[in-house]
């Protein structure tokens, strides 16, 4: 019996002395609203894969040397990013075996179709032996956030310079947004 309460004082003392030198003690709980988060987060926004036969009018089957598409960014609306986004990159990667150089139009347009802003540029000629790729990275940071904030689908278009109805290869391409938050 004076063994448990031997062991129980030892236990008491353990813990009193635990409480008075623990790391509580020089917490201010005042600086709480300094506290921020800042969470990344990356997405896949489009991706394609074309060959000759994109290349057709889908009503007509006649050769067409532009192509059009238009893609809803719905997470650009959401409320926390509306709130917290505070920088955003796209990445944008063209590999074209196709013997012609191409236009790359990519417009960010708001909810009225007004264009926010453009990311343009040519993608070189390739073959199959030299695949031609173009790896291009646009930033935008705060003093010109409110310009994807107010973005709602992205309008692409390609041309292709100098065509010919003897079109083979293909063109891939691929993008992500990396979005930064601040809460």
């Amino acid at each position: 019996m004076s063994r448990q309460i031997h062991i129980s004082k030892t236990i008491t003392g353990l813990f009193i002395l635990v409480l008075f030198t623990s790391c509580f003690k020089d917490v201010d709980l005042s600086q709480t609203e300094d506290i921020q988060i800042t969470p990344d987060i990356d997405v896949d926004i489009i991706y394609y894969d074309l060959n000759k036969d994109d290349f057709l009018d889908s009503d007509t089957g006649e050769f067409t040397s532009i192509i059009r598409d238009t893609v809803r960014l719905e997470y650009l609306d959401d409320s926390y990013m509306q709130d917290g986004l505070t920088y955003a990159e796209f990445r944008f990667r063209h590999e074209n075996s196709f013997p012609y150089a191409i236009r790359s139009e990519l417009n960010f347009l708001n909810d009225r179709n007004r264009k926010e802003f453009d990311v343009n540029y040519i993608i070189p000629a390739g073959s199959d032996t030299m695949i031609s790729v173009i790896d291009t990275l646009h930033i935008v940071q705060e003093s010109n956030i409110n310009q994807v904030k107010k973005s709602i689908e992205l309008a692409v278009e390609l041309e292709l310079l100098e065509p010919s109805k003897s079109l083979e290869g293909n063109l891939k391409f691929s993008s992500r947004g990396l979005f930064r938050l601040t809460f």
